[in-house]
């Protein structure tokens, strides 16, 4: 049986799910001080949302390519130098092509977390008041390059699992979780799922509908796309529109016991029962 974790706790393995970092960099940066995660049963570490945003702002520089003993010599540095009285909320730290720089909270002026060099002409896109910067900049790129890598599915991917751990504590962050996974991977079947999910238990049928039409353009042999978006729909009051889509699904996956079940009651209650009893014999027989 897993371990039930206290609310708004996370486990390393989930973190790691999460942001893709190797256990060797989150161990470094709870050695270092710049995460301190409580302890659960068996002494297991247990990570706040906090400890989630810092750990994060790692992966953010890995994803500039920067190497995990980069990050964890630069971050042992910074702490090593900066007074006791700083907090870590008065900090930006971000990537500069392969440099990793830092800014205090109003400062004018950054600096290179390894050297101390003072770090001139660049811009660093932080969020007022969030604990370290999420988005990594890098200098200019050479005439024809993007100034920023696309998200792909890798991105995608971590997203959908930071929504996932977030469903239970801030459903607002989860949503907008799925939507940059999305953004990120238009055919991320499971983004699909979830999201609709959250906005059909929340009452937005509608808008789940709408979200998996989307879902099945993009990923038109995916049965249980078909099934939720039939479940939206007749949520939303569109029988006939419902009963195609479970149609549909059940096409894709005649073992749908759900998608049968569903269907051959929405037949039942519209008058039409040889439809209804096809969909009641395929249950039973699924059920034998």
């Amino acid at each position: 049986m897993s371990e039930e974790l206290p609310e708004g706790a996370h486990s390393l393995r989930s973190v790691q799910a999460m942001l893709g970092l190797s256990r060797r960099t989150i161990e470094g940066l709870i050695e270092l001080g710049f995460v301190k995660p409580a302890r659960g049963a068996r002494n297991a570490w247990r990570f706040s949302f906090r400890d989630i945003v810092l750990l994060r702002t790692a992966h953010e520089l890995q994803a500039a390519h920067i190497s995990s003993r980069k990050i964890l010599r630069a971050l042992a540095r910074l702490k090593a130098t900066l007074p006791e009285e700083m907090p870590l909320a008065g900090l930006r730290i971000s990537a500069v092509g392969d440099t990793i720089a830092v800014r205090e909270a109003n400062a004018p002026s950054r600096w290179a977390a390894e050297s101390g060099q003072m770090l001139i002409d660049f811009e660093v896109g932080a969020s007022p008041g969030s604990v370290f910067a999420f988005r990594s900049t890098q200098a200019d790129p050479p005439p024809g390059a993007a100034a920023e890598a696309e998200p792909g599915p890798r991105d995608a991917r971590a997203l959908f699992l930071l929504g996932e751990a977030l469903e239970s504590t801030d459903a607002e962050a989860a949503e907008q979780a799925y939507r940059d996974a999305l953004a990120a991977d238009p055919h991320l079947r499971d983004a699909y799922l979830n999201l609709g999910a959250m906005w059909c238990e929340a009452g937005r049928a509608g808008e789940a509908a709408s979200l998996y039409e989307q879902a099945v353009s993009h990923c038109p042999d995916e049965p249980l796309l078909h099934y939720n978006r039939a479940v939206a729909l007749e949520d939303a009051g569109d029988d006939q529109a419902a009963i195609a889509s479970y149609e549909a699904s059940l096409r894709l996956d005649p073992r749908l016991a759900d998608a049968h079940h569903n269907v051959a009651a929405l037949y039942d209650r519209l008058g039409k029962p040889q439809a209804a009893l096809r969909h009641f014999s395929a249950l039973r027989r699924l059920q034998r």
